[in-house]
Formats: structure tokens, C-alpha cells, sequence
């Protein structure tokens, strides 16, 4: 019944989205009586409210036939089982490919819900557009999950027991990860449906910019942190001690990153100074269009990952002519309005709006070598039927070079001006930013004895950042204090607005997140090695001994946890750490789980392999191979991703995104406008 109700649930939503989108664009173009438009937002508003608590009973009812273990589903029985423990359970709902694009659904009806209740200063007729621009995506969306992806598929007879969720999505992190990474992907669809909607007007002014800022700085937050969980995920459970591996299926969540770095740039310019109007209507488009290209890599069949969903490629066919009919659709819009919407102001090659122009540049050709390198073995094999692949140093190669120099550019930032500025400007601040940088890689190098040019080039970059960026606030503070000498430093701090200090914070971000890779990359330590019960390792500045092997049992696996000893320096400071080998009972599938210890420095990171038998003195020694990593200020990699979505998240609280209406969104526009 549960089951059968859910599926009625989503049937009601996509009747509703295709009388809401239709609605919508038919009556919005004077078809019916030239009456105001705002009847028909009141309309559109509570029917985006409804959609939303349609889509949310339905996953609700997915999660509960997971909770209570409704094998009758096919879903349910495939990805779980009875002696799962119910938090893995809940996070098996999204753990498919079909939970998982139910909760895409879930998370876009609720972000379409969000901008339906939300009060700002558009036109109705604007408003109704992006409405019914969401609605229609979300149909082909609705369609996917109907017809060709099920989450409520009977099977009869039920079996007894399900098979079990996969091991590696057994973790905690894999419960936030998902959903924070879909609120990414889905949110830029807001910026999609406000480019449409100013397409569709054929005007793009100051005052679009200014309401899909906010909207846009939020997705990109949550797909940063999304991105970052992902990271953690991989660094904590896959053994392997490395963070990124330039995986398709992790480029296809880096890829519409770029675009939306880019994006919240670019609206920047355009909310200012009504500048780079076509560059961002066209990242918009191109930001959820990326979404959607991710959508199709990990749904599709074509890609072979750890990350990826093993489905059926016909599906891929459904997802890749959704792709094509929303993508292809809003790029022919593009061509055909773009001129009527111009380029916007005019300003000189060292102004504010030259220094965000050259970061879009930079930020794009950084998307089209990730593109490259992530579809062209996809292009040769259905040509060639070849396999091929492009690893990590193509990435790096690449890559790496074009996102160093926009670390220089972001230091300049908030010294410029818009329109113009004088290069004499970016003197004071250039000298301190590389006074900066010199001292941090002086001191690395005497610290660590160690030189690399790749190292050192990013440190630079990332201190000149820092650097420039500090200096700036101060300064900042310091005028507001020059203005009014009896004031304190909170009044001054809040007298600048949080967008300026969320592109503080957010910058601080980017340079604590390179300092972090680049110090990991260049003196991170792998040790491999087969021990006895008493045998010693070192790695980095750490020794790590081996005491034996325990037999454990957890809630529905049975594992061999090694217990190493970790000591360090003369005052022989002791930490305990227990990797695991673990056998599940349902599935049979053998795990490892690494054990980690984290202190403000560095990771000492023990992963157990398998046991060997040893020979000596007649006698058979037990011994285990290991493998052991040193993972200097490794966290900073985390703890940049986290302040960069931070300072993404409060630029949406600065007042100038508050409406000053009490109700309602401005009422200028009738029907026929």
C-alpha cells in the first residue's frame, strides 16, 4: 500500500508540474484575458508548495519501506537487509540509483518550493517564467522516475532477506554526502530557470543579477561541501590514502563547480555595473547543464567506478535526450536572444570587471581541460571500440597551470575598482602579498630541508592570496575607523557588508585549501610493510608498531582489527589505532577500513592488508602486510573547502538581498507582458 500510494503521490506531482508549466507559459503570453499577473503567481506559488509535499511523501514512503525492511520492493531488497542498522538503512533510501534520483527530485521540488515562498523585487510575469521554466525541467525528471526507474517495483514473491547495502557506502559520511552534493547540482537550477526567464523577456538588468546572486552563492556552497564529503569519504574508506584521483565520476561533480565559480563571479559584474551580461547567462545555462551532464555519466552505465550507479545503459539513453532537450533547448534560447540582451557597460583592462573577466577565463579553460580529459576516452571507446584512459598527470599538467595565476589575480580583487583603476593601486598590496609569500616559503624550506618548484609555486600563490586579501580587510576596518575614530573594532567589522567578508572568507578559503594540497603532494610519506606482533615501522616522524590482531564483531559483519602503536619523539607520546579487515554476513564482500589519527599537523593513516605466513627457526609467525601513510596538513584541505562554502553561505544573509516588500513580489508585470 505504502508502495503503491508513493507512486500515486509522484503521478499527482507530475500532473501538477504539467499543469504548472503549461499554465504558465500559455497564459503569461496574453493568450487568455490581459488581467494582472499576479492571480497566476498566487497560482504557480502554491502549486510549486504542492508539488514539493507530493515528492516528499513519496520519498517518505520509500525511506519507511527501508526502515522496516519491505523486501516486496525491489529496491528495498536490493540494497538492504534486515540486520543493517537503521541509520544505513535511511541512507540506503539514496544508496541506488533509483533512491538516489528521487532524492535529485526531492531536493529540486524543494528548492523550487524555497524560491516560490520567497518574497523579492521581480516582476510577477519574471517570477511566473521561473516558475514554470522549474516545473517543465521537473517533468522530464518525474518522467525518468516513472517510466524507466521505478523506485517502487514490486517483485513477487518477496524473498526472505534482502542482499544487502553495498559495504562502501557504509559509512557516515555517505548519509550527509549525497544530499548536500544534490542541493549543488539541483540549486543551480535556479540560476537556469532566472537565465530563461530574462531570455525569454529579452532584457537583462541589474535587478535580475541582484535576486539570483544569493541562489546561485548558496548551490555553490552546498556543492562545495558536498564535494568535500566526497573527498573525506574516499580519503577515510577506499584505503588508499589519496583524496582526489581525478575520477570521471568525481570530475563530473568538479566540472559544474568551475562553471558555478565562474557564475557567482560573473553575477557579481553584472549586479554592480550591469557588465559581462552574456557571460553570465550563458554560465548559468552551462552550470545546470553540467548538473545534468553528471547526472547522465553516473546514471548512465557508461562509466566503471567506485562512485558510479551499475545500471542498465538503456536508461542512459532516457537521461541523455533529457539532457539534450533541456541543455540544447536553452543554448538555441541563447543564440536566438542574446543579442537583444547585450554585452553591458564598458571598462578598462585593470578595472574590476577586467580582473572577474580574466577569473572566468581562466575558470572555463580549466572546465574544458577536465571536459576533455573526462569524456575523450568516453568519445574513443563508442568510435573505436578501445578503452582508454587519462590519468593524473594530464590533470595535473594541465590543470594546475591555469588556476595558479587566478590565485594572483583573487589577491588584486578587492583592491580594485570598478570601471577603472590605476595600476599604482596595486602596488602597496603586491608588496605585501609577496613579502608574505617569501617569508612562508623561506621558512618552509628551512623547516623541511626541501625544494620543489611545483610546492613552492603553489605556497607562493597561496600566501600571495592570503596575504592580499588580509590586507585589505585591515584596511577596510581601518578607514571605517579613520571615518569614525570613537568607534570599535565590531562596529567597524559590521559596518562593511557579509558579502564583502563572505569574498574574504571565501578567499581565505581558496589559499587554505592549496596549502593543504600542495604541503600534502610534496611531503606526504607512503611506507608499505609486512609485520610481526612487536615489529616497528617508521613513518615521517612517527613509529608504529604492531601488537596483534583482534577478532571482533560488529552489527552485521565479523572482522580482524590490527591494534598499532604509535609513538613519537623522546617524550614517546602513545596513540592506539585499529584498522580493520571486515567479511559482511550478507553479502560476503570483504572491506578494509583504515584507522586515522588526526592531530593539527598531520595524519598518521594504517591501512591492513592481508596475512602472510613467515618462516623462521622452524617456526610459523603470523604476519600482516601494512600499509602506512604521513599526511602533513592534510586537514587543511578539509578546512579550506568548509571555510570557502561558509563564505558562499554568507553572502545570502547581506540585507541588500532582503527585500524591502512586506509581501508579495513586485506586481508591475500583467499577463501579456
Amino acid at each position: 500500500m505504502i508502495a503503491f500510494l508513493s507512486q500515486f503521490f509522484l503521478s499527482l506531482a507530475l500532473m501538477l508540474c504539467l499543469m504548472g508549466s503549461g499554465l504558465g507559459f500559455y497564459k503569461i503570453r496574453g493568450v487568455f484575458s490581459h488581467g494582472p499577473a499576479v492571480p497566476l503567481l498566487k497560482a504557480m506559488e502554491r502549486n510549486a508548495v504542492l508539488i514539493f509535499a507530493l515528492v516528499l511523501l513519496a520519498f517518505a514512503g520509500l525511506a519507511y519501506s527501508f526502515a522496516i525492511s519491505d523486501f516486496s520492493i525491489r529496491n528495498v531488497a536490493e540494497n538492504s537487509n534486515s540486520i543493517l542498522p537503521l541509520p544505513f538503512k535511511i541512507a540506503a533510501t539514496w544508496g541506488s540509483h533509483e533512491g538516489s534520483f528521487l532524492l535529485w527530485i526531492l531536493m529540486f521540488s524543494g528548492w523550487m518550493m524555497a524560491l516560490a515562498l520567497s518574497r523579492f523585487e521581480v516582476t510577477a510575469c519574471f517570477k511566473v517564467r521561473v516558475l514554470a521554466t522549474l516545473q517543465l525541467v521537473m517533468i522530464g525528471f518525474l518522467l525518468y522516475l516513472l517510466i524507466a526507474s521505478n523506485p517502487f517495483e514490486y517483485l513477487n514473491p518477496a524473498p526472505v532477506e534482502g542482499r544487502d547495502l553495498n559495504p562502501l557506502l557504509q559509512d557516515i559520511v555517505m548519509i550527509i554526502h549525497p544530499p548536500m552534493l544534490y542541493m549543488g547540482y539541483v540549486g543551480f537550477g535556479v540560476s537556469f530557470a532566472f537565465a530563461i526567464a530574462g531570455l525569454l523577456e529579452g532584457r537583462f538588468d541589474m535587478t535580475w543579477a541582484r535576486w539570483s546572486r544569493p541562489w546561485a552563492n548558496t548551490a555553490w556552497g552546498f556543492l562545495t561541501l558536498g564535494i568535500m564529503l566526497g573527498s573525506w569519504w574516499a580519503y577515510r574508506e577506499l584505503g588508499w590514502g589519496g583524496w582526489w584521483f581525478w575520477d570521471p565520476v568525481e570530475n563530473a561533480s568538479l566540472m559544474p563547480w568551475l562553471a558555478g565559480t565562474a557564475l557567482i563571479h560573473s553575477l557579481a559584474v553584472s549586479e554592480k555595473r550591469g557588465a559581462l551580461r552574456s557571460w553570465t547567462l550563458l554560465l548559468a545555462l552551462t552550470a545546470f547543464a553540467l548538473s545534468l551532464l553528471g547526472t547522465f555519466l553516473v546514471r548512465s552505465g557508461v562509466l566503471t567506478s567506485v562512485h558510479a550507479f551499475a545500471t542498465d545503459p538503456r536508461r542512459g539513453v532516457f537521461i541523455l535526450a533529457l539532457l539534450f532537450a533541456v541543455v540544447g533547448g536553452s543554448y538555441v534560447l541563447y543564440a536566438l536572444r542574446t543579442r537583444e540582451v547585450g554585452s553591458g557597460g564598458e571598462f578598462t583592462a585593470t578595472s574590476r570587471e577586467a580582473l572577474l573577466l580574466s577569473n572566468n577565463v581562466m575558470m572555463s579553460a580549466a572546465l574544458v581541460t577536465v571536459m576533455l580529459g573526462t569524456l575523450y576516452p568516453l568519445a574513443v571507446e563508442v568510435l573505436s571500440q578501445r578503452k582508454m584512459s587519462v590519468g593524473q598527470p594530464y590533470f595535473e599538467l594541465l590543470f594546475v597551470p591555469i588556476l595558479l595565476p587566478a590565485l594572483i589575480l583573487m589577491a588584486f580583487g578587492p583592491e580594485s575598482r570598478w570601471k577603472d583603476t590605476r595600476l599604482a593601486k596595486y602596488a602597496k598590496p603586491g608588496v605585501w602579498a609577496l613579502g608574505f609569500a617569501g617569508l612562508a616559503l623561506l621558512g618552509s624550506v628551512v623547516l623541511y630541508s626541501h625544494f620543489s618548484w611545483v610546492w613552492a609555486f603553489g605556497l607562493v600563490a597561496a600566501a600571495f592570496l592570503a596575504g592580499g586579501t588580509v590586507h585589505h580587510a585591515v584596511q577596510s576596518i581601518r578607514k571605517i575607523g579613520e571615518s569614525q575614530p570613537n568607534s570599535g573594532l565590531w562596529f567597524r567589522i559590521n559596518r562593511l557588508s557579509l558579502s564583502y567578508w563572505g569574498m574574504i572568507i571565501a578567499h581565505l578559503g581558496v589559499a587554505v585549501f592549496v596549502i593543504g594540497v600542495g604541503w600534502t603532494k610534496t611531503f606526504e610519506v607512503e611506507t608499505d610493510a609486512v609485520l610481526k606482533p612487536g615489529e616497528t615501522s617508521q613513518v615521517g616522524p612517527w613509529r608504529v608498531t604492531f601488537l596483534g590482531v583482534d577478532n571482533i564483531t560488529g552489527s552485521n559483519y565479523r572482522a580482524d582489527a590490527g591494534v598499532f602503536e604509535l609513538t613519537k619523539g623522546v617524550g614517546n607520546v602513545i596513540y592506539l589505532l585499529e584498522p580493520e579487515k571486515r567479511q559482511y554476513a550478507s553479502s560476503a564482500q570483504a572491506m578494509t577500513e583504515s584507522a586515522i589519527h588526526t592531530d593539527w599537523f598531520s595524519d598518521v593513516y594504517v591501512s591492513l592488508g592481508e596475512s602472510v605466513q613467515s618462516d623462521k627457526a622452524g617456526q610459523q609467525a603470523s604476519a600482516w602486510g601494512v600499509r602506512l601513510y604521513y599526511k602533513p596538513l592534510v586537514n587543511l584541505i578539509w578546512i579550506g573547502c568548509i571555510i570557502m562554502a561558509l563564505g558562499g553561505f554568507l553572502t545570502v544573509f547581506d540585507k541588500r538581498y532582503q527585500s524591502r516588500k512586506k509581501s508579495g513580489a513586485t506586481v508591475t508585470g500583467e499577463v501579456n507582458a
